[in-house]
């Protein structure tokens, strides 16, 4: 019972260290190809391979991945991911959740960039109109 308490535990962390954005990421990578290696995805994604190791993993425990051997043509043991059906749920939940939050990114950074250019003119006001009246007294 006690090393059963211990892989709930280390499930649950897993779970919670594995971010939607990464989430989306994987199962958007292994939908389009179910024969991608860790060390692609670990590119793909700009993290270690230990991480996605790590990320694979959460996801096959929680059953939104299931994974399979087979020998490649390099005739080496290889693995193909493939989305479970909870997975497939996940993916759009995943993906709706993720644009929202994207959404709602390219908002704050819309307001924030008019607000800096606001501030920026006013800021250059006093300088252009100290230039115009340099150039208007010099041509007299």
């Amino acid at each position: 019972m006690l090393q059963s308490r211990s892989i709930n535990e280390r499930f649950v962390v897993r779970l919670n260290m594995l971010t939607d954005e990464y989430k989306y990421k994987i199962l958007k990578l292994v939908a389009a190809d179910s024969e991608i290696s860790q060390r692609e995805l670990a590119k793909a994604l700009g993290i270690s391979l230990g991480k996605t190791n790590f990320c694979i993993k959460a996801l096959i425990e929680k059953g939104t991945l299931k994974v399979s051997n087979f020998k490649n043509s390099k005739n080496k043991l290889a693995y193909v991911y493939l989305l479970t059906p909870s997975g497939i749920e996940e993916k759009s939940a995943i993906t709706l959740r993720f644009l929202k939050s994207k959404i709602k990114e390219y908002e704050m950074l819309s307001e924030e960039i008019k607000s800096l250019k606001q501030e920026a003119s006013a800021d250059l006001m006093p300088i252009s109109a100290n230039v115009n009246l340099q150039t208007v007294q010099n041509k007299q």
